[in-house]
Order: structure tokens, then C-alpha cells, then sequence
């Protein structure tokens, strides 16, 4: 699994031109997920995110969680994620779950964070999105499970 993780003021989402998803400050989760994801790997990657300190405490030194600050999260699908762009002029996305497997995987990765007790939204898998980020700091960190982080 792959998440591309930004700490945000707001965040907005859009769904098929219609449905509006908001947050607060918190986290927006742009999550993808590969072909040898399972339920371990999903729920070390929600654990690290609920966890990660990169809110600033009253130093302005990163030092808080999200789960700290009891912070929103907005979670989107993002298969891109798993665009390969060492060949070619075009990403080979062979590395990312197929749509069927990525979907289970997606409804599973949020039901984990729903259970974590934190404000949870999330966009729709497979839809078309529009997401409004208003980026703070800004802070965007990337967690790749692929790689062991």
C-alpha cells in the first residue's frame, strides 16, 4: 500500500460533479493499494497514520498525531499511486491491485480508520473527483509499505 498523506486546514471533495465531502483541519489519505496488499499490510499503514506526529505542538516542532489532535480525515482512492514511470513516457500501473481487489481493499482500509473513533470521510472508489486541498504547512508526507515505511 501506498498513501500519500497532506495535513490540511480543509479539505472539500466533489463526487461525480455532485455529492460535497468536507473536512476540517486534519488529513487528507490519497490511498493506493498493490497487488500483495492484504489486511496486515492495511492496518500497519492506518496504525502509522493515526500515530505519525507531523501536527506542531505549542513550539511549533511536529510533535503531534492526528489522533492527538483528534483531527479529521478525508480518504480518496488514488491507484496512480502505483504509476511507474522509470520506462517509457507513459506509468505502467501493472504494480497496483486490479479495480476488484482494490476495492476490497479500499472498503476495508476505511472501515479500519472508522474504527479508530476519528472523523472519517471518504471519497467513492472508482468515481470521478474533484478534491479541494488547503494544504498546511505545507506538509505532505509519502508512506510506502512497499518499501517497509
Amino acid at each position: 500500500m501506498k498513501a500519500l498523506l497532506q495535513r490540511v486546514k480543509k479539505a472539500v471533495i466533489t463526487i461525480n460533479g455532485q455529492e460535497r465531502r468536507e473536512i476540517g483541519v486534519g488529513l487528507v489519505v490519497l490511498a493506493g493499494f498493490g497487488k500483495n496488499d492484504n489486511s496486515e499490510t492495511l492496518v500497519k499503514t492506518f496504525d502509522k497514520i493515526k500515530n505519525l506526529r507531523i501536527f506542531s505542538n505549542a513550539e511549533d516542532k511536529f510533535d503531534l498525531s492526528i489522533s492527538d489532535i483528534k483531527g479529521e480525515i478525508l480518504i480518496v482512492s488514488q491507484f496512480t499511486l502505483y504509476g511507474d514511470c522509470k520506462k517509457g513516457k507513459r506509468p505502467d500501473f501493472t504494480a497496483a491491485a486490479s479495480f476488484e481487489q482494490g476495492k476490497i481493499l479500499y472498503d476495508e482500509f476505511v472501515q479500519i480508520a472508522v474504527q479508530s473513533a476519528l472523523t472519517i470521510k471518504t471519497g467513492e472508489f472508482g468515481a470521478d473527483m474533484l478534491v479541494e486541498i488547503h494544504n498546511d504547512g505545507p506538509v505532505t508526507i509519502i508512506l510506502d509499505n512497499d518499501k517497509g515505511n
